[in-house]
């Protein structure tokens, strides 16, 4: 009865959050804002939630190492969405809000991949709080301790097979991608973001698997997009990247967003951060040299990449190719509406060696999304 209780309730859950986004599909019908060029942040309050706008999220990936050399993977993902709005069932919940959470672990030397996902309507087992950095779906949590202390703390998991506590510390401040503060995703004005990221945070923290704790060290990057609308109605998806370099200590993002006929649309981006934080935009070039297809559903992915560009502090092209470190790292994203890769990958320079570590995500190759 329990578990016939848990379907429907999922099945209702699920009906919500896709009228939601059909309600809220032009930001011009449903009054949301939008990001405006020259926003002045203010931090930590900009770290919190934003409900006036549609969509939102704060997400984590990074690479872990634990004695003896040992690696793992690891994606953490928080979304906050607006709701339909109705009255609650019951006073604890409310549908002004709808939040989706994905978390996800590669076992390097097993070649496994962990992944889970949740949704939950806004109350006592997930929330999102304003002026500061606190966010929650079930056990899953994402917080900055109140009183000006930098380090994020993470507990994430997937189901009874991982548990992981973090402790993340930037070593570079935010930096806000995008011109004049605003990262364009597309010719629509609706289409942009707020896109704050720490781009590099020094991870500690332990790794529970079958039971048995693991201690870790390594290094992570989070992503905060906030957002009323992002994809224009002629994308199907992106490819986005990020590299932390492991000598120079810069870094770089891109976003590469798909046309339906497999094009780059302009809007699309590639930005070096530099050791003092500056952010540089550069020219790119993503050419696919091998795929990969999910033997779960037959979905094609690009496997290994090689993207191109202009290195801002010399003026000389430069190559990397990015190599996933497990092949299957495909999250299922059923309530989310279609799976999508997302990976831990190797950077390799064009000399042959190791140059840094990278996490990539393809969507819309399953399914076009729609924001």
């Amino acid at each position: 009865m329990r578990t016939v209780a848990r379907r429907l309730s999922g099945i209702l859950l699920c009906a919500a959050i896709a009228a939601a986004s059909a309600a809220a599909a032009d930001p011009a019908q449903g009054n949301w804002p939008i990001p405006e060029p020259g926003h002045v942040f203010k931090f930590p309050d900009d770290h919190g939630s934003h409900p006036a706008f549609r969509i939102k999220w704060w997400y984590v990936t990074g690479h872990l190492f634990a004695p003896g050399g040992r690696r793992f993977g690891f994606q953490a993902t928080f979304f906050r969405s607006a709701g339909p709005g109705k009255p609650p069932v019951d006073p604890g919940f409310g549908l002004d809000q709808i939040f989706l959470a994905h978390m996800a672990l590669t076992d390097v030397e097993n070649g496994r991949f962990y992944e889970s996902e949740r949704v939950n309507r806004e109350g006592w087992d997930a929330h999102a709080s304003v002026g500061n950095l606190d966010v929650a779906n079930g056990s899953w949590s994402l917080r900055m301790p109140p009183g000006g202390s930098p380090t994020i703390e993470l507990s994430g998991g997937v189901r009874a097979d991982v548990v992981f506590q973090l402790s993340l510390h930037p070593s570079k401040p935010v930096v806000v991608f995008g011109e004049n503060g605003v990262s364009r995703k597309g010719s629509d004005p609706s289409a942009a973001s707020y896109y704050l990221t720490f781009p590099r945070l020094e991870a500690r923290g332990t790794v529970v698997m079958d039971g048995v704790p693991v201690s870790v060290t390594g290094q992570a990057w989070m992503d905060h997009e906030i957002s009323s609308s992002q994809l224009g109605a002629e994308q199907v998806g992106w490819d986005w990247t990020c590299i932390q370099f492991s000598k120079s200590k810069r870094e770089l993002m891109l976003y590469r967003l798909r046309r339906e006929d497999g094009s780059t649309d302009p809007a699309s981006r590639l930005q070096w951060v530099d050791e003092q934080g500056r952010v540089v935009s550069e020219p790119f070039t993503w050419q696919v040299l091998s795929k990969w297809t999910n033997p779960a559903d037959g979905v094609v992915y690009p496997s290994r990449v090689r993207l191109g560009t202009v290195d801002p502090s010399s003026g000389k092209p430069v190559s990397y190719e990015i190599v996933p470190i497990v092949p299957n790292q495909v999250l299922s994203n059923r309530v989310g509406g279609g799976s999508y890769w997302e990976g831990a990958c190797r950077v390799i320079g064009a000399d042959g060696a190791e140059a840094g570590a990278s996490y990539l995500e393809l969507t819309g190759y399953s399914k076009v999304l729609r924001f």
